[in-house]
C-alpha cells in the first residue's frame, strides 16, 4: 500500500552572522530538492532573516506561532528548517507548532536511509544517525517518530532511538569497529587491484550531476541506479572497462557531495570515500546547466581538501551538454574551466574526447616491449591480454614471444618471475 505523502512547510533562514552565505533562493531550491527526494510534498516555503539564532527556538517566538497558525491552516505534517537545530530548539519548536519539526541534516539522513542498499551502506547510515541523535538525547531519550513517523524518522527505528546514551555510545563504538572491518576489506581489494597494477579512476562530484550515468556509459553495464534525485549512490561501485591503447582500468562511483555537508556524515562515509585516495585519476563531474556551477565546483574541492585529497590528479567534466540550447553560452562557461571536457553522459556526445583525455593521462605509465614466456605459463599470457594490449604473439617450439603494451608497474611485477624475460 502506497504511503500518503507528507505535507511539508519549508523554512529557509538567512543568518547575518554566516560568513559563507548562499542566496536564500538557492538554499531554498536545494531544500526543495532534498524534500522531494525524501518523498515529501511541498505545500509552502517561507523565508526568515535573523542576526543570529536564539538558543531556545532558533527563530523568534512570534515567528514560531505564525508557523503554527500556517501549519494548522494548510494541514501541514512536517516543518523542515534549512539550518541545524539543537535538541532544545527542536523540542521547544515542536511544543509551540505541534508538528514534527526536523532540520536539513535529519532530512539528508532520511534520504541516506532510503537509498542505502548494501550492509555497508546501512552501517554508515546508522552510524551517522546515531551520532546525530546522541547530543540530542535527554533523560531516557526522545522519540523522533512521536508525531507519526515518516520523513526524518527512517533508519534505526523506534526501539534503537529509545535506548539511553550509554547503549547508543556502545552501538556507535560497535558500528565504527564494523566499518573499520569494511575499510580493511576494501584495502585488501585495492591491494589485489594494485598487484595487478590496473590504473584506477574515481568519479566524484556534487550530488545529482550525472556520475552514475557516466559510470554506466563508460563500463557498458547498467549497474548503477539512475534517478533524477539527490544521493542516488551511497555504496561505492567498482568495475573494469577498456581504454583503447591502454588496456583494462578500474573505475569507481562514489557518494555525491553537498554544500555544508555535516562533518560527521563525511566521517561516517570515509570507508567509501577512501577509494578517492587510492585513485590514479579523479573525474570531477559537473552539471553545466546548473546556476550554481562554480559554487558546486568549489564545494567539491573543499570536501577533497577536508579529506586530505586535494593534490590528486583531476579532469573536470562538464556534463549534460545535451540540455544546453545556447552553444555560445556553453563555450563561455567552458572558459571558466579551461582544462575541462564537455560531454553528455546520457547521449554519449563527446565521450570519445573524454576517453582520449584519460588515455593521454595514463600513457606516461605505459611501455611497449617484447616479453618471452615459457609454454607452460598460459596464465601470464591471459594476464597480458587482460591487463595490457597485445600487439603480436608468436608461439615457438619452447617459448612464447609477445609484443605488448603494458604499464611499467605491471612489467616490473612480471619481471619478478624468473621465467619471464625481455627480448628486445
Amino acid at each position: 500500500m502506497q504511503m500518503k505523502m507528507e505535507r511539508c512547510l519549508l523554512v529557509t533562514i538567512e543568518l547575518e552572522s554566516e560568513a559563507d552565505k548562499w542566496p536564500n533562493e538557492d538554499v531554498s531550491r536545494e531544500l526543495e530538492e532534498l524534500t522531494k527526494t525524501a518523498g515529501g510534498r511541498i505545500i509552502q516555503s517561507i523565508f526568515l532573516r535573523r542576526n543570529k539564532p536564539s538558543p531556545n527556538l532558533f527563530i523568534g517566538k512570534g515567528k514560531a506561532e505564525e508557523i503554527m497558525q500556517l501549519s494548522e491552516a494548510e494541514y501541514i505534517d512536517t516543518i523542515i528548517f534549512s539550518h541545524d537545530l539543537s535538541g532544545t530548539q527542536q523540542r521547544d519548536l515542536e511544543a509551540i507548532i505541534n508538528r514534527k519539526t526536523i532540520d536539513r541534516t535529519q532530512l539528508i539522513l532520511d534520504i541516506f536511509a532510503k537509498h542505502a542498499q548494501s550492509p555497508e551502506g546501512n552501517l554508515q547510515v546508522e552510524l551517522a544517525q546515531l551520532e546525530y541523535l546522541l547530543p540530542r538525547l535527554t533523560g531516557k531519550g526522545i522519540l523522533l517518530s512521536r508525531l507519526g513517523g515518516g520523513i526524518g524518522t527512517r533508519g534505526p527505528g523506534e526501539q534503537k532511538l529509545e535506548i539511553d546514551r550509554r547503549r547508543i555510545r556502545q552501538r556507535i563504538t560497535r558500528l565504527k569497529q564494523e566499518l573499520k572491518g569494511v575499510s580493511v576489506h576494501r584495502a585488501l581489494l585495492r591491494k589485489k587491484r594494485k598487484e595487478k597494477e590496473l590504473p584506477s579512476i574515481v568519479l566524484i562530484g556534487y550530488t545529482n550531476t550525472g556520475k552514475s550515468t557516466l559510470f554506466n556509459a563508460l563500463t557498458g553495464i547498467s549497474q548503477a541506479v539512475i534517478r533524477n534525485s539527490l544521493f542516488t549512490t551511497l555504496d561505492s561501485l567498482c568495475r573494469h572497462f577498456e581504454l583503447r591503447n591502454i588496456g583494462s582500468v578500474t573505475i569507481s562511483d562514489t557518494v555525491g557531495f553537498l554544500h555544508h555537508l555535516p562533518h560527521h556524515l563525511i566521517e561516517a562515509f570515509k570507508a567509501t570515500l577512501e577509494e578517492i585516495n587510492e585513485a590514479d585519476l579523479l573525474l570531477h563531474i559537473l552539471d553545466i546547466n546548473h546556476p550554481r556551477l562554480k559554487e558546486y565546483y568549489q564545494t567539491v574541492l573543499e570536501v577533497l581538501k577536508d579529506l586530505g585529497y586535494e593534490h590528486k590528479s583531476l579532469i573536470t567534466v562538464l556534463n549534460k551538454i545535451d540540455l544546453v540550447e545556447d552553444k555560445v553560452l556553453q563555450e563561455w562557461i567552458k572558459k571558466d574551466f579551461p582544462d575541462s571536457v564537455s560531454i553528455s553522459a546520457k547521449t554519449g556526445e563527446n565521450k570519445e574526447e573524454l576517453t582520449k583525455r584519460m588515455e593521454d593521462f595514463f600513457k606516461f605509465k605505459l611501455v611497449e616491449t617484447n616479453i618471452c614466456l615459457p609454454l607452460n605459463r598460459m596464465d601470464l599470457v591471459d594476464l597480458l591480454y587482460r591487463e595490457g594490449r597485445v600487439k603480436k604473439i608468436d608461439y615457438q617450439e619452447k617459448s612464447i614471444n609477445i609484443d605488448v603494451v603494458l604499464t611499467k608497474p605491471l612489467l616490473n611485477n612480471l619481471l619478478k618471475n624468473r621465467e619471464v624475460t625481455i627480448t628486445d
